[in-house]
């Protein structure tokens, strides 16, 4: 457990279940994102579909970070927490029109097309506006980012961005569209990416459609790389935060930047992820043959991952942190699905009911993707600098 004995004391006495947000690993790992883009002068676009907390929006804003958006919703809050619009880039493959209309009368910083058609729709939105709406196109580079199938952007079989085959689409297209400045491309192609190697397949690809665009006297001022960059969630103690120096490097070392392009990225799990905690009680221990299970008063109602991933997150007892792990338990929710779980065979010290169970590196898509199934209401959230 990377948090202190003090601090365990304290989440301890708090009523669960209940997320618990560090605002200092928050912190130190906007810090340590910000340095290591410095050698490629990137601007970072924090994703709010990560989690989209008011308190961590607002210290994100003193860092002067950007925001990555991908509904109306999102952008608001993005304002409301003082994040400015020139730093907002709104992309998502479903824009409803009352959305794009919002998005360009904030006058944004960029909207990033998915499809030919939305490519015509912004044009005749910004239109009826009286104005002209910056874009980027989203490109689908149809490189593997080596990820599981459900968090995978970027090939063809997604339903993500634009085929670089329909390029030359599009390019026949834009003189038409006299409501639309494109000033860059857009990419990305999934999450929780732990090999490099996809990034500088990425950085390939990119190479090769910069210089196909520019061969038609396409030239564009901004490149905006996505993110995906993978967590640890196996060793969350041991690796707190994620390898920006490498992630960064790889971009330095791969991609053809010219020297008046400017490089975006859009960093959500790996900003947050680590910083936040799901502590849940243990309501009963039972047993069926030679397995054992702790059901818990949290459930996939609160943390959806396991049940929609297969997603692994460590757990540990904090109830008895101070003793070696000795037993195998699945560690399960009170909802009435099968897939409501947290973990199976979880090493444990010996649990008992009233124990108090922690689930880490639950920062990201973990309270933003809660909702209120089985009417068993939503998770409280407290903050470090608050207990």
């Amino acid at each position: 457990m990377f948090f202190s004995h003090a601090i365990i004391e304290k989440l301890k006495k708090l009523p669960t279940p209940y997320y618990y947000y560090d605002t200092d690993i928050f912190e130190l790992t906007l810090q340590r994102a910000i340095k290591a883009s410095e050698k490629v002068g990137g601007k970072i676009h924090y994703a709010l579909k990560a989690n989209c907390q008011d308190k961590l929006l607002q210290i994100l804003s003193t860092y002067h970070i950007g925001s990555d958006c991908v509904s109306s919703g999102e952008i608001k809050k993005a304002l409301q927490n003082n994040i400015l619009p020139e730093n907002i880039v709104f992309a998502g493959v479903g824009k409803t029109d009352e959305e794009i209309t919002y998005a360009i009368s904030q006058k944004i910083f960029c909207l990033n097309i998915e499809s030919i058609q939305e490519m015509e729709v912004v044009n005749e939105i910004a239109g009826k506006l009286n104005t002209v709406a910056d874009v980027a196109l989203r490109i689908n580079p149809n490189v593997d980012a080596y990820t599981h199938k459900f968090i995978t952007t970027g090939l063809t079989e997604n339903k993500f961005g634009i085929n670089a085959s329909d390029l030359t689409i599009v390019l026949e297209k834009l003189p038409q569209m006299a409501h639309l400045k494109l000033i860059g491309l857009h990419f990305h192609i999934g999450s929780q990416i732990m090999d490099m190697s996809s990034f500088k397949n990425l950085c390939l690809k990119v190479n090769e459609i910069q210089r196909w665009m520019e061969e038609r006297g396409i030239v564009l001022k901004h490149l905006n790389m996505g993110g995906g960059l993978g967590v640890d969630y196996v060793h969350p103690d041991k690796n707190l935060f994620p390898d920006f120096e490498s992630y960064f490097a790889v971009f330095e070392k791969f991609l053809e930047r010219r020297p008046y392009q400017l490089l975006h990225f859009e960093l959500g799990r790996s900003l947050v992820a680590q910083c936040g905690v799901l502590v849940t009680k243990v309501l009963f221990h039972k047993t069926s043959g030679s397995k054992h299970f702790l059901i818990v008063d949290s459930g996939m109602n609160h943390l959806l991952r396991p049940a929609l991933y297969e997603a692994y997150h460590k757990i540990e007892n904090i109830s008895k942190y101070l003793e070696t792990p000795d037993e195998l338990y699945d560690v399960c929710g009170p909802i009435c699905e099968t897939t409501d779980y947290f973990g199976k065979n979880v090493l444990l010290p010996h649990t008992e009911r009233g124990d108090f169970i922690a689930i880490l590196s639950a920062g990201a898509y973990g309270e933003v993707m809660a909702s209120n199934y089985n009417l068993r209401g939503f998770p409280n959230i407290y903050f470090s600098n608050e207990i």
